[in-house]
């Protein structure tokens, strides 16, 4: 059983230009939550504090068989990524309107929590008209092809 946890306002939303991949520090009524499927990053955004960056306002319910060490759902979580790559982000991140957008949380092979986010630049409301004309036109092909 595979969880992925999809962020998909974010493609609607944004141009999302780079993506990446890192590991989330959780505690252990977390990691059970998720791969229970109970979490959402709709809401979520990611930030850059110091050296280091965040995620900010992800929810995970509370398990429901932890005891008396059950966790926040939308505490600060830290994201674990290497020097280079954390680098390349800082460096990207102070461009102006460039945000840092989760597009997907998952569990990988090994099993653990992995959180894919994007350097992203907010759309006008002209390109989300677009997009939408756009997919419809698709759509209508599609269904053209399909007879």
């Amino acid at each position: 059983m595979s969880v992925e946890i999809k962020n998909k306002k974010a493609s609607y939303q944004y141009f999302l230009e780079d993506s990446f991949s890192a590991g989330i520090l959780l505690q252990g009524s977390e990691i059970k939550s998720i791969r229970v499927g109970k979490a959402s990053i709709q809401e979520a955004y990611c930030k850059i504090q110091g050296n280091e960056l965040f995620i900010f306002n992800m929810y995970i319910a509370e398990y429901q068989n932890a005891s008396y060490f059950d966790h926040e759902p939308r505490r600060v979580r830290k994201l674990l990524l290497n020097r280079t790559e954390l680098n390349k982000i800082i460096k990207k991140s102070k461009d102006v309107g460039f945000t840092i957008v989760p597009t997907r949380l998952f569990i990988n092979d090994k099993g653990w929590a992995k959180l894919d986010f994007a350097l992203a630049k907010g759309k006008k409301l002209h390109d989300k008209r677009e997009d939408i004309k756009s997919k419809e036109i698709k759509r209508d092909l599609d269904r053209l092809k399909k007879y």
